[in-house]
């Protein structure tokens, strides 16, 4: 910036930029001596005495001054001088308003103006000062203060700029020539009123020969026809705007302005193969999609949306086909059933076409193309078909066993048209009515049918294949079982009536009605009588009402409980279908005291024994009040059962009286015993004892007999025969076991003197026995069966081919 201002200020300055200031020391020239003369003027009229408004004694309207002043010195920009000013001093100038001070100064005695700051147009273009002339020895004014301008000159020292840059354009490929792009303002911040340095001029730096820019405008316009997207998108142009005119040494910016090409839909699609192989299962269901195929378009967007459709082929009805929701793609779905069998392979016409044309580019076209499409059918084993996709039979319920009421068919639909085997699925037939024939597929009865129990039985017949047990087909049967009368009618509900004692002749008591399980085409229609033997009843005639129901009429009046409470009337009833049903219910009638309106009091004849005195209220509070007692008997007896006895009645006692003697071990088979424990103390007197439990005799008599008379042959022992000492009778017992084999266990004070009784294995129990496991052989127990072989395994031989279970 320095270096541009001293081409300015210095040598190679334009002319007119040096005469500048010639001008303004010319015009400083021309108000000095105009004032000088105004103010003679003025004296010579004050010395006149003539009365004027003083004019002031110096004019000026605006100084100018260059920017981006870069000396050392102070600028100068002017002079101020008053007429009054007669040199000597006297005259003080200030200067006031924006800038003084800080950016201005004046010489208060000469009036000159300098600038002591550096100056921007850009940043101020002007400053509106005020000047003054002040009498220094009265410090008053001398005149009024005056206004004046002081303008800051331009020099081209700012470069246009685009403010927005870098800029995004969009144009449809394919454009003509002059197709506006966008339009560009650059900006100079330099004085558009002065001179070039804001006269702007545009062209472009790169970007030829594909778009060009107008120099005045900024327009960017394309220059070069025929420019495809598919070819290339996106262009990078520099646009340059200069200043002074676009002459030379003006300056200038630059900006840059992407460009991308839209697409249009000026290529059609096109398939990539002439004929398209594809497959599919037989077996696949309808809707199935067998495949996809795709039109390319170079193009993008809405210009490569495509729509396909089937315009020719074999296969038109059995096969259709959509665009996927991209539009990009033809989806080939199945629309019929597929047969091997019937129909192995399809030929398909497709056609691809463009949805959305554009017109200018129609002579591009055909937008649209054809491909073939061959769909070959797989052929799988299937399960066979049954002739029909159900079957409804109805069967008389009377229908004999093994009658043959159905034949159902299936076949295998392949090729290889297997043999076929039929059953009945279990779950459908929980029963075993029927039994279907495994080769013919014959359905027969196999139990006896009744509509009454079961009206319909709803069963599945299974196919299946002999060569492939895996294909199996499924038909559903449904058998109505027919009705047949063969169930007599009986009555409902009513069987039994009453009759009061005041009743009359011929009033009724009773309507009975009947049921007949069966369901005949033309409904249920009964016909009611007394049976034979009731015939001339003197007491009860029936009428029929013909509607299903009959009436129990009374023949006589005087009916009393004393003479008979009860009478029994058989009744005759049969159906109208045939073979006709008949049946005889028996209605049991009671004979009742009544109110005067007709409601039973009492049906049981022993209530007229009863006192006249003693009301029914009086029998009811006498029951009451004894089952009251009854309750608080057994209410003191359970309290005294539960309650608790001590656990000791004498310190004395013995608490070992009782020792519990089991017969069976884990059998069961004999009741548990208690002994007295006095026969212990002397087995061989246990007879003598007065008061001995005869259910304990057998049990002293054989512990009597192991119980040796002499001393035991240990050291220290004592002798036991005589002696009451229980210590050493059971030590003698211990010793005995141990060296008796056939001797049975004493374990501990519970004895086990029948120990395994009803077992061949007798006692198997050696605890506290001084033999060993190898002094005895076990090998026997392998004879024992299976409930011994545990034990076999513990103690015998183990056999090689029987392993141990655990």
């Amino acid at each position: 910036m320095g270096e541009r201002l001293h081409h300015y200020l210095g040598g190679g300055r334009p002319v007119y930029t040096l005469l500048l200031p010639l001008a303004l020391a010319l015009l400083t020239l021309l108000c000095e001596a105009q004032g000088r003369m105004d103010r003679a003027r003025s004296q010579e009229e004050s010395r006149a005495g003539l009365l004027r408004r003083v004019k002031r004694g110096w004019v000026w309207n605006q100084f100018f001054v260059l920017e981006e002043y870069t000396g050392l010195e102070p600028l100068y920009i002017g002079k101020l001088h008053s007429d009054m000013d007669l040199g000597d001093g006297s005259i003080k100038y200030i200067l006031s308003g924006d800038g003084a001070g800080t950016t201005f100064t004046i010489d208060d005695s000469t009036g000159d103006i300098h600038a002591i700051k550096r100056l921007d147009r850009e940043v101020k273009a002007q400053y509106l000062l005020k000047a003054q002339a002040w009498n220094r020895q009265t410090d008053r004014p001398l005149e009024p203060e005056s206004e004046f301008i002081v303008k800051i000159q331009d020099i081209n020292d700012n470069e246009p700029r685009f403010q927005d840059g870098p800029y995004q354009a969009t144009i449809p490929e394919m454009s003509t020539i002059g197709t506006e792009v966008i339009r560009l303002t650059a900006t100079d911040a330099d004085d558009p009123t002065y001179g070039n340095s804001a006269r702007v001029v545009y062209s472009i730096l790169q970007g030829q020969p594909y778009f060009s820019v107008e120099p005045k405008t900024g327009e960017v316009r394309v220059s070069l026809a025929g420019m495809d997207r598919e070819v290339r998108e996106i262009y990078s142009i520099i646009i340059q705007a200069k200043d002074m005119g676009g002459q030379l040494g003006g300056l200038a910016g630059t900006t840059v302005v992407n460009i991308t090409l839209s697409d249009v839909n000026d290529n059609p699609p096109m398939f990539d193969q002439k004929l398209y192989q594809m497959s599919v299962l037989e077996s696949a269901p309808v809707g199935s999609v067998v495949g996809r195929i795709r039109a390319k378009d170079r193009d993008i967007g809405i210009n490569a949306e495509m729509r396909y459709s089937i315009i020719d082929g074999d296969g038109r009805d059995t096969f259709d086909i959509s665009t996927d929701p991209t539009n990009l793609f033809g989806i080939i779905t199945i629309k019929k059933p597929l047969n091997f069998e019937s129909k192995a392979s399809y030929t398909l016409k497709i056609e691809g076409a463009n949805t959305h044309l554009d017109h200018r580019f129609l002579d591009k076209g055909p937008f649209s193309h054809v491909t073939i499409v061959h769909v070959s059918v797989e052929d799988i084993d299937e399960p066979p078909e049954f002739s029909s996709a159900a079957y409804y039979i109805e069967v008389s319920e009377e229908a004999e066993i093994g009658t043959v009421f159905k034949t159902v068919s299936a076949r295998d639909p392949d090729a290889s048209n297997n043999s076929i085997r039929y059953s009945i699925e279990m779950t459908t037939d929980l029963g075993k009515y029927f039994y279907i024939d495994i080769t013919s597929g014959a359905l027969m009865t196999v139990l006896a049918l009744d509509r009454e129990e079961l009206s319909w039985h709803n069963i599945t017949v299974l196919a299946m294949e002999m060569n492939n047990p895996s294909m199996i087909g499924s038909v559903s049967v449904a058998v109505k079982i027919l009705d047949v009368n063969d169930n007599p009618p009986s009555l409902t509900h009513y069987f039994e009536a009453f009759v009061c004692e005041s009743a009359k002749a011929g009033q009724l008591i009773q309507t009975v009605t009947a049921i007949d399980p069966d369901d005949p085409l033309g409904g249920q229609h009964f016909y009611y009588s007394l049976a034979p033997e009731a015939a001339n009843n003197p007491n009860f005639t029936l009428r029929d009402n013909q509607d299903n129901t009959a009436w129990i009429l009374t023949r006589r009046g005087g009916w009393s409980q004393q003479d008979q409470s009860v009478y029994y009337l058989p009744i005759f009833i049969s159906d109208g279908e045939l073979p006709v049903q008949t049946s005889t219910s028996t209605l049991t009638i009671r004979v009742c005291s009544c109110d005067v309106e007709g409601n039973v009091m009492s049906c049981n004849a022993e209530a007229y024994h009863l006192p006249a005195s003693l009301s029914r209220g009086a029998l009811i509070a006498i029951l009451a009040c004894i089952f009251v007692m009854l309750v608080m008997i057994l209410l003191m007896l359970s309290l005294r059962s539960h309650r608790k006895k001590p656990y000791l009645h004498d310190e004395e006692d013995n608490v070992h009286e009782n020792i519990v003697r089991y017969d069976d071990e884990g059998g069961g088979e004999e009741d548990t015993e208690a002994f007295d424990i006095a026969a212990m103390w002397n087995p061989h007197e246990a007879h003598l004892v007065g008061k001995q439990r005869q259910d304990m005799l057998p049990e002293i008599e054989s512990l009597s007999r192991y119980v040796p008379l002499a001393c035991v042959g240990w050291p220290g022992s004592v002798c036991v025969g005589g002696d009451s000492n229980v210590q050493g009778y059971v030590l003698s017992k211990l010793l005995e076991a141990d060296l008796d084999p056939c001797a049975p266990p004493y374990d501990s004070l519970q004895t086990y003197a029948y120990e395994g009784e009803g077992s061949v294995a007798e006692s198997l129990s050696s605890l506290q026995s001084g033999c060993s496991n190898t002094d005895h052989e076990y090998d026997y127990l392998n004879d024992w069966g299976p409930r011994f072989k545990k034990l076999a395994e513990m103690y015998g031989v183990l056999e090689t081919n029987n392993p141990p279970m655990w």
